[in-house]
């Protein structure tokens, strides 16, 4: 297949009328898709997106429409190559390099790309992936900057070592789901009442982890959690989220302070760039049981690989759009499981409940072979807007079935949400 035509869509959701993704950082995001469609010579559609929370889409749309000519006429046969394509450009490489509005934009033609190929050969992105011999799936990633911690040689031997049980795994999906958390009841927006209210629903939906956003009052804070950890009990995981909110003084100080209430980890407690400020938290919090998280806003593997290299996170979180699409997660992936790191990818966004969901799943059956502390985070909003929507059932993303990477959206959501001349807008 050769890709003939690209199209681009600027979608944002007015989530910011009713504070859903609120948080310290973010206090009215819109919830909004820079998303593209990809047709190929033999009528074949993929889908994609990146995420962003409202001003600025069009900047990533823009952006994709840059990285086009880059594609238009070219094979996806060798998705390998056609990822190495979009960030390997000589010019346009030089605005991130490899991170990002540039890369924002490479992951959605990417994701795409995926769709694609992965609904032509019939099959869900994440089977699509692990039917995959290892040697193909090594031939994916980027392997540049990462040989000091992980080669293509070891991590071909982590492919093949993962390999017996991966039916039995499957069969394992397919029966239970894969463990999900939701974070609806954590919203700084939201009420008392309302997160009582929704983090009581979370724990008879069957959830064993909810997770609270932090960072903008420490009384507040403190307030809030008392309320969660009386609602939920003392069975129940509840981690909290910063959004990079603090120095790193500040988050010590902070968290401190709610320990009491046993958070399971503070995610983003500082800037994403701050591997060193990342292995201070963790340090100075190591002897109160509380992990450190990040993910959502690391700009490439790179920085993931000195993230675990330097000891400085607990829970790895992927995004299924700020990285490079599949191939650059596949990376993470497999850093992660060389190190011995769960996988716990963010989710709190239009569309990513429905990426990352084939990405633990192939992680599961394919490489690391483990749900050992590991969960999905699930936000129960705008899934009726896909036409494969994620399925929650008893607190687990039940396994995906349909051809392609869920990402396509409704055509009617397209128009009615299209910004600025969409009728939700105008």
């Amino acid at each position: 297949m050769k890709i003939a035509s690209i199209d681009t869509y600027d979608v944002r959701f007015p989530t910011s009328r009713e504070l859903d993704g609120s948080d310290a950082m973010n206090p009215d995001p819109d919830y909004s898709a820079a998303y593209v469609v990809i047709t190929a010579d033999t009528g074949g559609q993929g889908h994609g997106f990146t995420f962003t929370i409202g001003r600025g889409n069009e900047v990533c749309r823009a952006a994709i429409e840059a990285l086009a000519p880059l594609v238009i006429g070219q094979s996806v046969d060798d998705l390998g190559e056609f990822a190495k394509r979009l960030t390997h450009d000589s010019q346009i490489r030089w605005l991130g390099p490899e991170k990002g509005v540039v890369h924002l934009a490479a992951a959605a033609l990417i994701n795409a790309a995926w769709d694609l190929a992965a609904t032509a050969a019939g099959k869900p992105v994440w089977q699509f992936l692990a039917d995959l011999p290892p040697e193909q799936v090594v031939d994916l990633v980027d392997w540049r900057y990462l040989s000091d911690a992980l080669g293509p040689a070891e991590a071909l031997d982590m492919l093949h070592a993962a390999r017996p049980g991966r039916q039995e795994r499957i069969e394992q999906l397919r029966r239970h789901g894969y463990p999900a958390y939701t974070t609806s009841p954590g919203w700084l927006g939201y009420s008392d009442d309302k997160l009582v209210r929704l983090a009581g629903e979370a724990v008879t939906d069957g959830y064993r982890q909810i997770k609270l956003k932090v960072g903008h009052d420490l009384d507040d804070d403190i307030r809030r959690m008392r309320l969660a950890r009386d609602t939920v009990g003392d069975g129940i995981r509840i981690a909290v989220d910063a959004n990079q909110r603090w120095d790193v003084d500040e988050a010590v100080r902070w968290m401190t302070a709610l320990a009491p209430y046993d958070p399971w980890w503070i995610e983003e407690p500082t800037s994403p760039d701050d591997i060193l400020g990342h292995a201070a938290v963790r340090k100075a919090l190591r002897p109160s049981g509380i992990r450190v998280a990040t993910g959502e806003h690391v700009q490439n593997r790179i920085v993931f690989k000195q993230l675990l290299q330097a000891d400085a996170v607990d829970i790895v979180q992927i995004d299924a759009c700020r990285v490079a699409g599949v191939n650059e997660n596949i990376a993470i992936l497999l850093l992660a499981a060389k190190f011995g790191r769960p996988v716990c990818p963010h989710a709190g966004g239009v569309g990513l409940c429905e990426l990352v969901q084939h990405l633990s799943m192939f992680d599961f059956v394919a490489v690391s072979g483990s749900l050992q502390d590991r969960v999905i985070e699930y936000v129960d909003h705008l899934h009726e807007h896909f036409v494969d929507p994620v399925v929650i059932r008893d607190g687990a993303y039940r396994l995906p079935e349909a051809p392609g990477f869920s990402a396509r959206m409704r055509p009617g959501t397209l128009h009615r949400f299209a910004f600025p001349d969409g009728p939700e807008w105008a």
